[in-house]
């Protein structure tokens, strides 16, 4: 209570702070005595606790309560930037979650430099040490924390922390807003939506990756007028959303399809943009030819009530608006920095949605964001400070087939039933191979010469492997998987587009969690392993191409079986049936009745499968469908609005990692240090022992000396390293993890384990893939040097082979040759 500070405690905003003993024991805390300093002249009352180990959960129950079991705290801040159940040990993710959930207030994880100097970073080109955004970004980001500030740094000379004034008044004002949020009343909160445009064109405004974002729009402002909100006199149509937004006639200056919001002199621009005299150098003087009209600095956009729908300026130019995203010393133009001063001078926004994947200012809190692009989503998260809310994506469902290739699957199934007629069967041999050649199939698999070839003339085993190679390579084309449309905003899918989902998650074995995948199960009843009928498609076998779709479409017609069950009239699940329901199993025994999915696989053609065998698969899509269709975006976007702690949630692909369901959470990606996993390591070899099996048969027995590779950040964020872990596995090296699962070295493969070669692998990057997991980039760099170096025959190790090719021609070590 502090009257001359204007401080109430009965009316006063209270921000928690998370401090570390150490800091306090040694007198190092002039950073965070400048901290509450800040607060305190804000009017805000300060709450510090700290812990004697490194579990703060106890002291969070302990003293942001008050003796009611009421919360006291409105922001929470961790000023020790590690995770809250602990630190940079071993840590407890669903604790601290569970902990912050029961909590329901924003938490911010600050970030203390440690492994650096003030002075060090603010010269460093990589920015934060990659260590420390293991430990201190992305750990605590596995917690649910958001806005990773770097706030204090370590002095060169005397190694004491000291405050970044501007970043702890930014800190400050970051932890008062969340505040805000809470406690201001709905009906007066600002809320703005940021669209964006790219390429920057009319046919682009309202653009993200498989999202709907008008009628998403429209759910938005459904649920804000619901819950209280001002939304004036929002259409309550996508299309006259859209319209408001697109064809206003006021705007015929420079885009003369977007509407113009607000008119800025450059005078007001000036006066407003703190750092506006410093884009001058790439942009001269405003206004510019960007979102200008030669006078004025033109904000795109529509208002109406307490919520602005605004168009996202382009980042660059309009021949190309990337151009500033990869050059280091450029800048926004003016335009762009114009449209933030508006939210915030201006309209003075509460709070900023950004609509869908992507943007260029990731490149604006509250990030909408498909669920899966963990690795852009992570991007955008922390240069902007965001929280982002995970939305589905479209379910994938197979790419069919179509003209030639339609006609072709036709002729193939006529060859299968007149196949033994010597007079019909060659004939229509001759038709498949004229027909892939008018579809290009010669391309992809080695078809006999269109001019001489009569099957007439030929075996009828050589006509089935023509059949059969043609077959897979169709069956492969038609099982493509395609995103199906575009996602709604709090829209669940429907029975059909569940089902597409679930067939893709029912197809993988998942051995971590001693779960067989339906076609394992279903091939089985028939006494064949999956992967050898999915190599003997592969390889154009007829019989086992046949067999592969049959044991598809099997599993399609069981997982149908399962979400029919559950569906409605208006054909949507909206609450799903056990299919374990014991009332319904008791008298089902009783009547020797099988369960709908066990008779669906019988009725397709396979009456030997287990329907106890199948147990575990059922009982894992049934969980699954309850994700799928759960609604929880519009909570989640709303939770945030509301200044609640939204629980966290991984990114990824929902196929391959079904936890990424529901969506509507505040997505992160993973720890760094813990890719690959055990799982991917397992996967990722069998995958490459499939490859160099499929390449040697196409070689004469002969092994690939090179393989080139791409590494991808999303991916890998995906798969949890499964690609990083392929490379690995073609030189023939192990990834080693501790005890607590972090990989932090590897090991080489004897030969006599491998029995092969070590193929050498030629790695390119992607952007993200080397910022996102620099200790990767390590690990491969010290495996490549260890295959190299090893004492090995050069014809059972290219890796080896090559360097010392290279180390001879250009007069280097046999090391930096390893490091080409």
């Amino acid at each position: 209570f502090c009257p001359d500070a204007g401080i109430d405690p009965k009316t006063a905003p209270t921000i928690g702070l998370v401090l570390q003993k150490s800091h306090i024991n040694t007198k190092d805390d002039t950073h965070y005595v400048s901290l509450i300093s800040e607060l305190e002249s804000r009017g805000a009352r300060v709450v510090s606790i700290y812990s004697g180990g490194l579990d703060f959960s106890g002291p969070v129950e302990e003293y942001f309560y008050d003796a009611n079991g009421k919360a006291i705290v409105d922001t929470v801040i961790n000023l020790t930037g590690f995770a809250l159940v602990g630190g940079p040990a071993s840590q407890d993710h669903a604790k601290a979650a569970k902990v912050l959930k029961k909590l329901n207030r924003p938490y911010m994880c600050a970030v203390p430099l440690v492994f650096q100097s003030f002075e060090e970073w603010q010269a460093s080109e990589l920015g934060l040490h990659p260590i420390q955004v293991a430990l201190q970004v992305s750990l605590p980001e596995i917690d649910g924390a958001i806005e990773p500030i770097i706030y204090a740094g370590r002095e060169g000379a005397t190694g004491r922390s000291v405050p970044l004034a501007d970043r702890v008044n930014l800190l400050a004002d970051r932890a008062m807003k969340w505040a805000t949020l809470r406690s201001k009343p709905k009906v007066d909160k600002k809320i703005a939506i940021t669209i964006f445009s790219f390429p920057p064109d009319k046919g682009n405004v309202g653009t993200a990756a498989y999202l709907d974002v008008f009628d998403s729009i429209k759910a938005v402002l459904g649920q804000l007028k619901k819950e209280g909100y001002d939304v004036g006199d929002a259409p309550d149509s996508k299309e006259a959303i859209m319209a408001s937004v697109l064809d206003d006639p006021e705007a015929k200056i420079s885009s003369p399809d977007l509407n113009v919001a607000y008119r800025m002199t450059t005078d007001e621009y000036y006066e407003k943009t703190p750092y506006a005299t410093d884009l001058e150098e790439n942009w001269g003087p405003a206004p510019g030819n960007l979102n200008s009209d030669g006078q004025n600095l033109l904000v795109y956009g529509k208002q109406f009530g307490n919520v602005f729908i605004g168009v996202q300026p382009s980042f660059g130019y309009e021949g190309d608006p990337m151009r500033l995203l990869f050059a280091k010393s450029a800048s926004p133009h003016h335009g762009f920095a114009a449209y933030y001063t508006y939210l915030e001078k201006i309209f003075q926004a509460d709070a900023v949605l950004h609509f869908g994947t992507h943007g260029s200012l990731e490149f604006m809190p509250a990030y909408l964001y498909a669920a899966n692009n963990p690795s852009e989503a992570t991007i955008a998260k922390r240069r902007s400070y965001s929280a982002t809310v995970s939305y589905l994506t479209p379910p994938a469902e197979n790419a069919g087939l179509y003209k030639g290739l339609k006609e072709l699957k036709e002729l193939i199934s006529s060859y299968q039933g007149l196949r033994e007629n010597e007079g019909r069967g060659p004939a229509i041999v001759n038709s498949i191979v004229s027909t892939s050649y008018t579809c290009n199939l010669d391309k992809d698999i080695d078809l006999p010469d269109l001019e001489t070839y009569d099957a007439k003339d030929d075996t009828a085993e050589r006509r089935d492997d023509i059949v059969g190679k043609v077959y897979a390579q169709i069956m492969q084309i038609e099982s493509r998987l395609l995103p199906c449309g575009l996602h709604t905003v709090g829209v669940p899918p429907t029975a059909e587009e569940a089902i597409a989902t679930l067939v893709n998650i029912a197809q993988l074995d998942r051995p971590e969690d001693k779960i067989e995948g339906l076609p394992r199960v279903i091939a089985s009843s028939v006494g064949r392993d999956i992967n050898d009928v999915y190599r003997n498609n592969n390889a154009g076998v007829l019989k086992d191409v046949e067999l592969s779709e049959k044991i598809t479409m099997a599993s399609r017609e069981a997982v149908r079986a399962l979400v029919m069950q559950s569906t409605d009239s208006s054909g949507r699940v909206k609450e799903v049936k056990s299919a374990f329901d014991e009332m319904g199993a008791f008298f089902g025994n009783m009547l020797g009745q099988k369960k709908p999915w066990t008779k669906a696989i019988v009725e397709a053609g396979f009456p030997g499968v287990e329907e106890e065998r199948l147990a575990p698969v059922i009982a894992y899509l049934e969980f699954c469908l309850k994700q799928v269709v759960a609604n929880n975006e519009l909570p989640g976007i709303m939770e945030l609005l509301n200044g609640e702690f939204l629980m966290p949630a991984p990114g990824g692909d929902p196929i391959r990692n079904p936890d990424v369901l529901p969506t509507g959470r505040n997505m992160h990606a993973l720890d760094p240090s813990a890719i690959p996993t055990t799982a991917a390591v397992e996967i990722s070899e069998q995958v490459v022992e499939k490859l160099l099996e499929k390449l040697a048969q196409e070689n004469d027995g002969a092994f690939p000396e090179s393989i080139a590779f791409t590494l991808w950040g999303t991916d890998n964020i995906k798969t949890y390293g499964e690609s990083l872990a392929q490379v690995l596995a073609l030189v023939g090296v192990r990834p080693v993890a501790d005890s607590i699962g972090r990989v932090n070295k590897v090991e080489l493969i004897p030969l006599e384990e491998l029995g092969r070669p070590r193929i050498d692998v030629v790695v390119s990057c992607s952007g993200v893939f080397r910022d996102l997991f620099i200790n990767q980039m390590n690990l491969l760099d010290r495996g490549i040097k260890m295959a190299a170096e090893a004492d090995e025959p050069p014809e059972m190790n290219f890796v080896r082979k090559h360097a010392m090719e290279q180390a001879e021609e250009m007069g280097v070590s046999l090391r930096d040759a390893a490091a080409r």
